[in-house]
């Protein structure tokens, strides 16, 4: 395992600070009733399918938060490198690397900036990891992935469905509870700008702490059109864990060939 704080790109103090705060311990906190461990083997198994992996493949996540996927691929027989820009979740997963006895490369890094070309089998960016950032530093996050791809490489990415989004009554209300802690996401979806802002309220320790996240939303065609742009040769498009896509369907999941 290692972790290189050398290779993080300079991001805005707005940005990073953002970012960190979101994917902090408070994400921590909530994380195994936000995903249970039997939704995050059940969703292994379709992305070790979308990606047609094998033994000893590699394969690179971009966000790879706590480690709860990248950890369970290295268990099925993957070489698994994970990138993320919270030191708080790297080490979360590190942790849970040694406890299951396996081998994972853990970097803290940007995704807009990787160090790797003609490395990977597959990389993949889950539960809607794509789309922090404005537009040209998203399409930038993509030409990254695909030259860390050998040739003939797959980039899967999993995003929530826009046209499933416009069945939503704005704003839409979570609230996740932990013993007497709770997590309330306010989420409005923005038609104009087509992106998903979460503004987030964390009631914990008897300290209230407030935090936002806003994602751009993509459809299918806009994904073919970056994916073509960034190098990849053709595109398909699945419903949720790899099933059909269908237009009333919460997720979009891409997968483009190198």
């Amino acid at each position: 395992m290692n972790t290189d704080d050398n290779i993080i790109n300079e991001m805005t103090p707005h940005s990073i600070s953002e970012l960190e705060t979101y994917f902090s311990e408070d994400y921590l906190h909530f994380a195994d009733l936000a995903n249970p461990p039997e939704r995050s083997d059940r969703e292994v198994e379709a992305i070790w399918k979308l990606l047609s992996l094998g033994h000893g493949n590699s394969v690179l996540e971009l966000g790879c938060g706590y480690g709860r996927i990248t950890n369970r691929l290295a268990e099925k027989g993957a070489r698994v490198t994970g990138l993320d820009i919270s030191p708080i979740l790297l080490k979360k997963a590190e942790a849970d690397a040694a406890e299951r006895r396996v081998d994972v490369e853990y970097i803290r890094g940007d995704m807009r900036s990787l160090p790797w070309r003609d490395r990977f089998d597959a990389a993949f960016l889950w539960y809607t990891t794509f789309g922090y950032f404005d537009e040209a530093d998203n399409e930038r996050v993509l030409h990254e992935a695909a030259v860390s791809l050998r040739k003939g490489g797959r980039l899967l990415i999993d995003l929530m469905n826009r046209f499933y989004l416009l069945r939503e009554q704005s704003p839409t209300y979570d609230i996740v509870q932990r013993d007497n802690d709770l997590r309330i996401d306010i989420v409005n979806n923005d038609a104009l700008t087509d992106r998903r802002n979460c503004d987030r309220i964390v009631v914990r320790g008897g300290c209230v702490r407030r935090m936002r996240i806003s994602i751009r939303q993509y459809g299918f065609s806009e994904c073919v059109r970056m994916l073509r742009s960034a190098g990849f040769d053709s595109v398909e498009a699945y419903g949720q864990e790899g099933g059909e896509f269908t237009s009333y369907g919460p997720r979009l999941v891409v997968v483009a060939y190198k």
